[in-house]
């Protein structure tokens, strides 16, 4: 057994006693994304072969090689999200590369990716919320996620899925289980709203299981898979 597949295993393990361990009607599956940034195609190829099929990105440049390396793949499953800064420039390239968008807080990028994906199957995005209120980090302020979800929703090529957010940095969990836990809040808020959404992608490989714990549907997660980045 490779150590990619050694850790895959390790971590669904994880993943199933973290959603045991909620309440019953909300034992569901929670989707995990391998962030392969910086990482080879071979890596990929070998997380591919241990059944993982959803891979994340940061870098296009670098994502779009490993996805033209990896083309045999899109026949068998595999499926990319790209998760990086959504500068314009690069949005005609993410439109004609990816099955997901993370990242999505401003109306204008989500409608250059609606005109970019035209004539393809529908993309699928999530609004970044920056539920730390961290200035070093992108997403829209809680408040204003239900508005900008509104917008999204109303254009063509892509679908709205839901929200996502990356915590503080904390190894605090009162600290990740509160931000964690603002995020439920609002995306149940959100659904309530009447936003046909399911998706709530939150949690990295440092604080996944308390994500799952407090509601997630999505988790990312890199070094726990792939090991350290040099």
């Amino acid at each position: 057994m490779s150590p990619i597949e050694s850790n895959l295993q390790h971590i669904r393990s994880q993943m199933n006693d973290a959603i045991a361990a909620r309440p019953l009607a909300s034992r569901t599956p929670v989707a995990l994304i391998a962030v392969s940034k910086t990482r080879l195609a071979k890596d990929v190829r070998d997380a591919f072969a241990a059944g993982q099929r959803e891979f994340g990105e940061n870098y296009l440049q670098e994502a779009a090689t490993k996805i033209d390396a990896l083309g045999d793949l899109s026949a068998r499953g595999i499926v990319w999200h790209f998760i990086g800064p959504l500068q314009s420039n690069k949005l005609k390239m993410i439109a004609a590369n990816f099955d997901w968008v993370h990242g999505i807080d401003r109306l204008k990028s989500a409608a250059a990716l609606s005109r970019h994906r035209a004539g393809h199957e529908a993309l699928n995005v999530c609004i970044q919320v920056n539920v730390s209120a961290e200035t070093s980090k992108s997403g829209v302020a809680p408040e204003a996620a239900l508005a900008l979800a509104m917008q999204v929703s109303q254009l063509p090529n892509i679908k709205l899925r839901g929200l996502m957010t990356i915590i503080e940095h904390t190894v605090d969990e009162t600290t990740q289980r509160a931000q964690f836990r603002n995020m439920r809040t609002l995306f149940e808020s959100i659904q309530r709203d009447g936003m046909d959404v399911d998706t709530l992608s939150m949690g990295m490989s440092e604080d996944f299981v308390v994500a799952i714990a407090e509601g997630a549907t999505m988790v990312r997660i890199g070094s726990a898979i792939f090991g350290t980045r040099g």
